[in-house]
């Protein structure tokens, strides 16, 4: 009897940890834009990113919040908020580029600044041309064509705030011109996991196009 019940306890922390593997690799599940990597450089990766349609809405103010309020708009949209009440497949990454992150120069998927705002954006699955795409109910919404382009990327984990992306953007835009680049548009931070994983699985990039010199 004490065997059977040490036996039914191994399987159930067994499933318990499964379970508990699987929510912190949720992202696995989704979609992320495919990309073919150009260079490596230690923990800097130059990608080469095709075409993709992207989904984006505009919010003002900083922080958290207006980041919240720009994935409540687009995963409305995505989740049956449009014109045919169509449910989108959800993607990642969700990516925010924070207005303390703004660097001066000349923005994957993403959220970019302008004034005390910020761009959210969701890419949409590589299925869903700009024509396939039910036009969105908020206004606030709007969808567009982004051409392909390349990215330097770093990668990092924990949960990233607004002043963690700026300085990350900031060394990312100083690293570039020894490896023979130079940036093109401002820091983007691409976030590609849901709230409750925790903060050693989560996979967080800042990403900014490029150029050679």
């Amino acid at each position: 009897m004490a065997i059977h019940r040490k036996r039914l306890l191994v399987g159930t922390v067994g499933i318990l940890v499964t379970v508990a593997t699987a929510l912190q690799l949720d992202r696995l599940r989704y979609e992320e834009p495919a990309y073919t990597r150009v260079a490596a450089f230690d923990d800097l990766e130059i990608r080469q990113y095709g075409p993709r349609t992207v989904a984006e809405t505009w919010v003002e103010g900083r922080g958290a919040d207006a980041t919240s309020e720009g994935f409540r708009r687009l995963a409305g949209y995505i989740f049956g908020g449009n014109d045919g009440g169509a449910s989108i497949d959800m993607t990642t990454p969700v990516a925010t580029r924070s207005a303390g992150s703004r660097i001066s120069m000349t923005t994957p998927v993403a959220s970019r600044a302008e004034s005390d705002g910020r761009w959210i954006t969701f890419t949409m699955p590589s299925d869903r041309s700009l024509a396939r795409l039910p036009r969105p109910n908020d206004a606030r919404v709007r969808l567009r064509e982004v051409p392909g382009d390349v990215v330097a990327v770093t990668r990092f984990s924990g949960r990233a705030k607004d002043e963690d992306a700026s300085r990350r953007g900031v060394e990312l835009v100083a690293r570039l011109e020894r490896h023979g680049y130079r940036a093109t548009g401002e820091p983007t931070l691409a976030q590609y996991d849901p709230p409750w994983v925790l903060g050693l699985f989560r996979r967080n990039e800042i990403q900014v196009p490029v150029e050679r010199l």
